[in-house]
């Protein structure tokens, strides 16, 4: 089968997992596990995988130049991104989180453009006012609170901030998959990521009631460190080495679809017009943003 095919499977089935992720998550949070504290499960969880994993494959040997890469990768891929996720999603719902986090091709563009020094056109440009429109919109005018939801405006501004982090991500990343193996790449970000956490989410961790835990409630943990953090991430890497940070970001706004149906399905969320015009709006960023120009007509 054709790499570039896997690579745009890899990727959807990424998005896939996320999506579910926003509800699963979600329905373990605080009063099971605090959001700190299911970090340092699901960092430490999938540390161990990865490093079981690497011992059949060959080792490779990091270039110490590349250690301060490994480390900013960790920060921004594993740390950052999830704490603020997880946080978020413990205040606010689920379809919220997903459409926040389909602005992340649109920040992508706007840090490559910053960090590399790439020129953005008026249509791009219109595609980034759109975006962070449709991210305003959620962070400035939905309902402060739900039940289930105690700050939903700092929860959404906590999923921007995720998605700021992970496209720094993106960028770090794609040097690094083209010299490595996924599974050398992984197995150091998350054992680096995993003793960042530790300190952070310690205490929420210690407090978890683990024997009183109910099957159904493993078996969420379960998703969230094999699926939503080992499968992810290892379908992530691959997806890079066939494809760019910016093709790979627009894979993302997959998530509030599925994310949108299995809240619903589950009766974990609902929709209302202020999603949906956000959504709109992100988008719409997203497709001006991601558009190619048309080559011009050449007349012999």
């Amino acid at each position: 089968m054709d790499k570039r095919l896997i690579a745009i499977l890899a990727a959807t089935a990424t998005e896939f997992i996320y999506g579910i992720n926003h509800t699963v998550a979600k329905g373990l949070m605080p009063h099971v596990i605090q959001p700190f504290g299911f970090i340092v499960l699901r960092v430490g969880g999938a540390a161990i995988l990865f490093w079981i994993l690497s011992l059949f494959t060959k080792s490779e040997k990091i270039a110490p130049r590349d250690w301060w890469r490994f480390l900013a990768c960790a920060l921004f891929g594993m740390v950052l991104n999830m704490l603020m996720f997880f946080k978020g999603l413990s205040l606010s719902t689920p379809i919220n989180s997903a459409v926040s986090m389909t602005i992340t091709p649109v920040l992508l563009l706007l840090l490559t453009a910053l960090i590399l020094r790439e020129r953005i056109t008026l249509i791009k440009t219109l595609g980034i006012i759109f975006g962070l429109s449709g991210a305003l919109v959620l962070i400035l005018f939905q309902e402060k609170s739900q039940s289930n939801a105690p700050n939903i405006p700092l929860g959404n501004l906590l999923f921007v901030l995720n998605a700021i982090s992970y496209s720094f991500y993106l960028i770090l990343v794609k040097p690094l998959v083209s010299k490595y193996k996924a599974i050398t790449l992984l197995k150091y970000f998350f054992l680096i990521a995993f003793c960042i956490n530790l300190p952070v989410g310690y205490s929420e961790f210690i407090q978890v009631e683990w024997l009183q835990l109910t099957t159904s409630e493993i078996m969420q943990m379960v998703f969230v460190v094999v699926a939503t953090s080992f499968l992810t991430y290892l379908f992530n890497i691959f997806a890079l080495k066939q494809l760019s940070p910016s093709t790979v970001g627009v894979f993302i706004y997959l998530q509030p679809v599925v994310a949108t149906v299995f809240a619903i399905l589950v009766g974990a969320d609902t929709i209302n017009a202020l999603r949906v015009g956000a959504a709109a709006l992100i988008f719409m960023g997203v497709y001006l943003s991601t558009r190619k120009p048309k080559k011009p007509l050449v007349i012999p």
